[in-house]
């Protein structure tokens, strides 16, 4: 399984509203779990309504680590790529990645990652893909989904380490202050006199979402009840062996489209990289009608 199933299933069978889809498959009620949920259930192909044992068994076929809350990926395809998954309620909000900073690639070695990801199978790198929805509060639908790959998306590590590791070394300069090792950006024992007061001090990271970030590229139409976006870049979008399906799909079904654009490279945006550009919508219920 990889994106361009993802893609094809979402098409071919488009699921949106949310809060109905999770009830109906016994799933969790808070809608950022649902989303990461429906996520899965997109990549696996189980968007029908199946028995439990069938949707676990097209999971544990589809993922080698399904993730935890505490640490990044949300998911991660057998010998492909890893997935994070955020919810925004708002159409222009930025996403917040707290104490992870934007990721490029996943690397096996990164001490974000939980030793159950690190293990799940061999590997050291793998591309990451944003699954980013806003969801609507009120109706507790999803208005608008994206797609795309940290690569396309995300200065490499070294950016965001050289920022991280600067700071790190500032605050650790300061004089008679008593630090712990720690993967944040300090951790300071004994503050006062008692020497029971101690200080965390944390990165919380944050980045454009895609829809803002890839603007000059996509507009998502407010008529329409749902739109979706997906960027890839050529190289990566022609090593799937089955991208012919999408094409193929887009040439059925009008809603569908795909298009050559060039997007900046984030570490050099004066470098522009091929990219296809994946679109589609579904009409409101008011266009349905007519």
């Amino acid at each position: 399984m990889n994106i361009i199933n993802a893609i094809c299933n979402l098409v071919t069978n488009p699921q949106y509203k949310l809060k109905q889809y999770a009830l109906s498959r016994n799933r969790a009620n808070n809608m950022g779990e649902s989303l990461e949920e429906y996520i899965k259930d997109l990549f696996a192909g189980v968007l029908e309504d199946v028995s439990s044992e069938v949707r676990d068994a097209m999971i544990q076929n589809t993922f080698s680590y399904t993730g935890n809350q505490n640490n990044p990926p949300d998911a991660m395809l057998w010998g492909g790529d890893a997935i994070e998954v955020k919810k925004i309620e708002s159409k222009n909000s930025a996403l917040a990645l707290n104490s992870s900073y934007p990721k490029h690639k996943l690397y096996s070695d990164s001490p974000m990652i939980s030793t159950a990801c690190r293990e799940a199978e061999t590997w050291t790198e793998k591309d990451i893909i944003y699954a980013v929805g806003v969801l609507n509060k009120k109706t507790e639908r999803l208005s608008s989904l994206a797609f795309v790959y940290g690569e396309d998306y995300c200065a490499s590590k070294e950016v965001y380490e050289k920022i991280k590791n600067t700071i790190k070394e500032g605050v650790e300069s300061i004089p008679y202050i008593e630090f712990t090792e720690t993967n944040e950006l300090g951790h300071v024992n004994r503050v006062d006199p008692l020497g029971i007061t101690y200080l965390r001090v944390r990165g919380m990271w944050g980045i454009e979402n895609p829809f803002k970030t890839f603007e000059k590229h996509y507009e998502r139409d407010d008529s329409k009840d749902f739109n979706f976006m997906c960027i890839i870049n050529e190289e990566k979008y022609y090593s799937f062996e089955n991208y012919l399906e999408l094409e193929n799909l887009s040439c059925q079904n009008n809603n569908l489209s795909i298009k050559n654009i060039k997007i900046n490279n984030p570490d050099n945006p004066s470098r522009l990289v091929p990219a296809k550009l994946i679109s589609f919508f579904v009409e409101g219920e008011k266009n349905e009608s007519n």
